[in-house]
């Protein structure tokens, strides 16, 4: 089996493709003015513009509806701070920002006043942009229709690569880790919070993933699909980008575009910023994976899950391709205390490395060597970046071998990274951007500036007990046979007790048996040709997936199969769920 970068999920419901037929649905022809509510990122120029080509009635754009961006810096300067990729989400004594606090009050009265006049006149109004709702709240725009234009947050990030602004810097940033700063720490949540608010009296939902073939379906029909995701195993969609240490590896196993000279990242159940493809009678809609998570937190994780998380996925999978790579840099996560004190974070970023393919002299390095200090090795990284030398890593850090399979449990506080010739799944929390890079090995990122170090945040959460004692007896060979019948094993393979993501590894070659339990269930194929899932019950349909490929099994499944799609084919599937 191939695969599948492109994974559908068959829903109920009709899509309207194409802006013609999105123009000519009963809600937009029925109904002379319309509010149309943007996700950041989406083109409002062009929405307006498609949606009324001959301008014959009043177009507002909510970008024109902005405060200054001196008062708007002065709202985002508490969550940004000067640092070029960390903010926090919960400065001191400071609300969290909604779209309506980015809008000028005066300008939106005297648009409002004239919103009024223009309709009371016999005329139309189309208003469009992050806030458009709110800027129509008792007008006579009122009881207009509501279109809400969503974008998933990679094509955001595409966007922004290629110049574009965001909604509260309109300028393109020079530089695209402060761009994504912004979206992630303030732009985005602020706006997932107004879509939720509005989901419920969306009358169509528009996608311009793709600005030249739109997509559009009914309100009702975009809630009773997101509904029907959580009732069955899904996959999320992946993208891949290349990075200055990426591999060969997914290229070639993924058949990937030869654009770039490597891929380094695999992003295949990252929620937040995944999309999903819902395949609609009549056209398939690209929507943000984060709105099955907003819209049905306790279906999809469980009620343990959702009362300790809320309404976030607390568990990613993604790829590290290292083979004909290089190493990645040598870094560290924060403590759960220290995540929450500097950035507002309820939990932090644990994680594990996987090993799905590995070259002959693969290694990872994990831990300090016995004997080294945190002071010894910071005093000998801080020699190295200021005389601008080599740092014998292999002095400090333990190198180890590794090979196809191993499990590598790395709790916040431990020095490690990935080696080259390494094809990592990466099994961790979902706080993704929280890694406080220590060493780069003397490289340039791919925008040719230095990539950035935070060794003052690596010197104050990096544990010094972790060593190799440490990593001999908590980390290595840690698996634990649970359940061996026949041909049959199921093991513990991590991660650690410290850690709140328990993963069991299945080897199989018939039907195996599962049950939530009511916590989600994240998987991966790590060997054989492809697995199919079923219910007991035949809830939903057979579900196949290919070696590598992540699916994720709602919580409200409850019990499910999972069987090899070749009869007698030894496969092997990791799976992963909080531990509750």
């Amino acid at each position: 089996m191939t695969y599948d970068v492109r994974p559908e999920i068959t829903v109920s419901g009709t899509a309207f493709a194409g802006w013609q037929a999105i123009r000519t649905t009963p809600i937009v022809t029925d109904n002379p003015s319309l509010r149309i509510e943007c996700y950041p990122g989406v083109d409002v120029t062009g929405v307006l513009d498609a949606f009324d080509p001959g301008h014959e009635k009043l177009h507002v754009d909510t970008h024109d509806l902005r405060l200054p961006p001196n008062e708007r810096a002065d709202l985002l300067s508490p969550f940004l701070t000067d640092d070029r990729v960390f903010g926090t989400f919960a400065p001191p004594d400071t609300a969290p920002l909604e779209i309506a606090d980015f809008l000028d009050d005066v300008l939106v009265s005297s648009v409002r006043d004239c919103i009024n006049t223009h309709v009371r006149d016999g005329g139309s109004v189309l208003i469009a942009g992050p806030g458009a709702a709110y800027v129509a709240t008792g007008t006579e725009l009122d009881a207009a229709p509501l279109i809400y234009a969503d974008m998933p947050r990679w094509e955001i990030q595409t966007r922004l690569r290629a110049g574009r602004g965001t909604w509260l810097a309109p300028e393109p940033f020079d530089d695209m880790l402060r761009a994504f700063k912004l979206g992630y720490f303030v732009e985005w949540r602020s706006a997932d919070r107004c879509k939720m608010a509005l989901f419920d009296d969306v009358d169509l939902f528009l996608d311009t993933t793709d600005p030249e073939n739109p997509l559009a379906t009914t309100g009702e029909d975009m809630r009773r699909a997101l509904g029907a995701v959580v009732q069955r195993p899904f996959r999320t969609v992946p993208f891949f980008d290349p990075g200055v240490w990426g591999g060969q590896w997914m290229k070639r196993e993924f058949d990937l575009p030869d654009g770039p000279d490597n891929y380094a990242w695999g992003f295949d159940c990252v929620p937040e910023e995944n999309s999903l493809l819902l395949a609609f009678d009549g056209g398939t809609l690209e929507v943000p994976a984060i709105n099955v998570v907003l819209r049905h937190p306790e279906d999809l994780l469980g009620k343990p899950v959702f009362q300790r998380f809320g309404a976030e996925f607390p568990i990613r999978f993604d790829f590290l391709d290292t083979i004909e790579g290089g190493n990645l840099s040598l870094q560290v996560h924060p403590d759960a205390d220290y995540a929450r004190d500097r950035f507002g974070l309820s939990y932090t970023q644990d994680e594990s490395y996987y090993i799905l393919a590995a070259e002959p002299d693969a290694h990872v390095y994990l831990g300090l060597t016995d004997g080294t200090s945190p002071q010894h090795f910071f005093d000998a990284l801080h020699e190295a970046q200021e005389g601008g030398g080599d740092l014998d890593v292999a002095r400090y850090v333990n190198r180890l071998p590794t090979a196809r399979h191993d499990h590598f449990s790395i709790p916040s506080g431990t020095i490690h990274c990935a080696g080259r010739g390494c094809m990592v799944l990466e099994i961790s929390a979902t706080p993704y951007i929280f890694t406080f890079k220590l060493w780069d090995w003397g490289r340039l990122g791919l925008d040719g500036r230095p990539r950035p170090i935070h060794a003052e945040h690596g010197q104050n959460v990096l544990k010094g007990d972790r060593d190799r004692t440490w990593v001999d007896a908590e980390i290595l060979e840690q698996s634990e046979i649970l359940v061996r019948d026949g041909t049959y094993v199921e093991e513990r393979t991590g991660l650690h007790a410290s850690e709140f993501i328990e993963t069991r590894r299945h080897w199989f070659d018939s039907e195996v048996q599962q049950e939530t339990g009511d916590s989600v269930h994240v998987l991966n194929l790590v060997q054989g040709d492809g697995a199919i899932i079923e219910s007991p019950t035949a809830a939903f349909k057979p579900f196949v997936v290919g070696f590598a490929e992540t699916f994720i099994i709602p919580a409200t499944v409850g019990a499910y199969t999972f069987r090899p799609v070749t009869p007698g084919q030894a496969c092997g599937m990791i799976n992963a769920a909080v531990r509750t």
